[in-house]
């Protein structure tokens, strides 16, 4: 049988991780790059990347590819997760230009490069490209322009990229709410309430873990499906269907609705 191979960036943050277990326990041979390894990361091989270089420095550009195309099997790449982020939280006044270039360096450019530079290994293995974009997207809230702003053009980006490839190289994108990362938990350790208030928001009454994103990811990633292209799976607990306005009870003639 042969083994399929992914790509998975920011295989190291808590989502990283949940994906690098899943593919490599189903059987996938799991090609991970961060910019450190954690201890014990799931991964076949790891290749130590710092996405936000990519775009900068050709290269380092040239160098990182090298090291990715050793490690991918002569069978191609089944799949690419771009899944690495940065999250730059700070008041419209206080972004500077340097933020905006970090970001989108990491968040919309280095899928983007990376996508280009292995299109010919993802043809040869029928593959595809999986984008782990955000609610953000699509709803946001004070402080986050320029993550939101990355992760709307990484959504059009999946857009784009899926009408012009579609042929070749199907591409999708997944748009998590909250995921109880290690790190969005510690975020909560001075207000222990906060996270099951986080929770009540969604309509499930809670929020995503990182094996859900995992789970899409290889379903996505493993669709006997040419036809599941351009698709942008929102992952959200139905919080991005709910009004927060106060409740209201009207009145209407005999009854209370």
């Amino acid at each position: 049988m042969i083994q399929r191979a992914v790509l998975i960036t920011g295989a190291n943050g808590g989502i990283g991780q949940a994906l690098c277990r899943k593919f490599r326990g189903t059987g996938w041979k799991v090609i991970g790059t961060d910019r450190d390894a954690t201890s014990g990361l799931d991964v076949d091989s790891y290749i130590s990347m710092e996405l936000g270089r990519l775009s900068r420095d050709t290269k380092y550009l040239i160098d990182r590819l090298n090291a990715i195309q050793a490690a991918i099997p002569e069978t191609g790449l089944r799949a690419l997760i771009n899944n690495a982020a940065i999250q730059i939280v700070s008041p419209v006044e206080q972004l500077t230009a340097d933020d905006w270039h970090t970001t989108l360096d990491v968040n919309l450019l280095a899928p983007f490069l990376l996508t280009q530079a292995l299109l010919p290994e993802l043809e040869k293995a029928k593959g595809s490209v999986i984008n782990i974009a955000s609610i953000h997207a699509q709803l946001t809230k004070p402080h986050f322009s320029a993550y939101a702003t990355s992760k709307a053009a990484l959504v059009g980006l999946t857009r784009s990229l899926a009408v012009e490839l579609g042929s070749r190289v199907r591409v999708n994108a997944i748009c998590p709410a909250a995921i109880a990362t290690p790190m969005l938990v510690a975020g909560f350790d001075q207000n222990p309430g906060g996270l099951d208030e986080l929770a009540s928001y969604h309509p499930t009454g809670t929020i995503g873990t990182p094996d859900e994103v995992a789970l899409a990811a290889l379903y996505l990633a493993d669709a006997n499906s040419k036809f599941l292209n351009g698709a942008v799976l929102e992952l959200n607990g139905g919080i991005a269907a709910r009004l927060h306005d106060p409740e209201l009870r009207w009145k209407s003639k005999d009854k209370i609705i």
